[in-house]
């Protein structure tokens, strides 16, 4: 059978979590294939809200296996913390959450380092969730990380306590920081045992057999395309590759095996942290969007820079991922817009483009605006897509022709029940 994908388009926190838990029935595995514990796939349902940071979203749904891929960099703690909330609120994960093998291990003083760095820059942070996932990434280049296979074979302390070593010695040319080391050293060694339960495997093995076998894979990515560590806002970008081509080397898969690729992108834009955002609003537009999506980081609680959709953004996106289908989310964010904007092009240095330029981080930008009428109602009743309301339709159209692909679904609130297929193009 085939991979399918599915990932954010623009920086993040496009609601992701929800999209992959609807899909799931439709796949036999959901896999996790970049990223860590920064980030945070929110699902509602039931009357729960529920908050994932390293567990694949397809768990909720009792007969999918889930695989934290090689790509994913694992912070046992916070691992250990999500168990548990599933074991609470009753859902087994037993012999259903596997893990590769070759996925890293994020160190307490990976962390540390993550802290110290920041600390350091200033009026020049990055913006980091400061949870350790770019000193891992290092050590993994570096080619002296640990893995999680490492953990049960001889001279695991060894090695263990010769990277610790080399990141005091790198921790000790930043100025000093509030961190108990000792404490959470203790704390990251108990949690071991709780990634010790979980059934391991070498990832790529396991799913091109499964592949097959004619079972179905969802690749599920972490944060968004323009935080990709090569394509995004360098350097106000992640330390992984969050697009289409991180599938391969995130989870040991050949590109032929990519068919579909589900591309998330809210009906407005927002990022979390430093760097380029054009479109952004910083006006009483911009604070009511905030306060309408509750846009809080699931990770960090952060406020979001909000603003309106920047198409020329999309656009790059969808090219870099080779999006086959459009899911738009939080369309009812814009519920009380009398006009909404979208941005279709940008003025830079007196001239319009509608390409991102190098230099995004040091270039003004000016964004060019298209006016659209809002549909000023709520969407709570609306269950198809002709229900929806006309100028909702005309906004969604204004999309894929200048994206020029199909929207297949949009989200109208949180919860699993609001989001409306488009039947011509919903099924993967």
């Amino acid at each position: 059978m085939a991979v399918d994908v599915i990932l954010g388009l623009q920086w993040g926190d496009e609601g992701k979590g929800k999209i992959v838990d609807y899909l799931a029935p439709q796949y036999d595995i959901v896999a996790r294939f970049q990223g860590g514990p920064n980030a945070g796939h929110t699902l509602k349902f039931d009357g729960k809200k529920f908050v994932l940071h390293t567990i694949p979203s397809g768990i909720f749904r009792e007969d999918l296996l889930n695989l934290i891929g090689n790509g994913v960099v694992i912070d046992p703690i916070t691992l250990e913390k999500e168990l548990l909330a599933l074991e609470s609120t009753g859902v087994s994960y037993q012999g259903r959450l596997l893990v590769a093998r070759k996925a890293h291990l994020i160190l307490p003083t990976h962390r540390y380092l993550d802290a110290a760095s920041e600390n350091a820059k200033g009026k020049a942070k990055i913006g980091s969730t400061l949870k350790g996932i770019g000193p891992t990434y290092m050590d993994k280049t570096g080619r002296n990380g640990l893995r999680v296979g490492d953990i049960e074979r001889e001279g695991f302390l060894k090695k263990y306590n010769a990277l610790k070593e080399k990141h005091l010695n790198l921790i000790r040319l930043y100025p000093d920081i509030d961190f108990d080391l000792a404490a959470e050293e203790e704390r990251w060694m108990a949690s071991l045992e709780k990634l010790k339960q979980l059934q391991t495997v070498e990832g790529e093995y396991f799913l091109n057999e499964q592949i097959k076998a004619g079972k179905k894979v969802l690749a599920e990515g972490a944060q968004g395309t323009m935080l990709d560590i090569d394509f995004g806002t360098y350097p106000y970008v992640t330390s992984s590759n969050t697009i289409t081509a991180g599938v391969c080397t995130g989870l040991g898969i050949a590109p032929h095996l990519i068919k579909e690729v589900i591309g998330i992108t809210k009906a407005y834009c927002t990022r979390v942290g430093s760097g380029p955002f054009p479109t952004e609003l910083d006006n009483e537009d911009g604070e009511f969007l905030r306060k309408e999506g509750a846009e809080f980081g699931a990770t960090t609680g952060r406020p979001r820079r909000c603003g309106w959709i920047d198409l020329p953004q999309v656009r790059y996106t969808v090219l870099l991922n080779g999006v086959t289908q459009l899911v738009v989310t939080k369309v009812d964010v814009l519920n009380k817009f009398k006009e909404i904007k979208l941005a279709t092009k940008y003025q830079i240095g007196g001239e319009e483009t509608t390409d991102l330029p190098f230099d995004i981080c040091d270039v003004e930008i000016t964004p060019v605006y298209e006016p659209h009428p809002g549909w000023e109602q709520s969407l709570d009743d609306v269950q198809t897509y002709d229900q929806l309301p006309t100028a909702v339709q005309t906004y969604l159209s204004r999309l894929e022709d200048y994206l020029e692909v199909p929207v297949s679904m949009v989200s109208t609130g949180p919860e699993r029940r609001k989001l409306i297929l488009k039947e011509a193009t919903a099924t993967v």
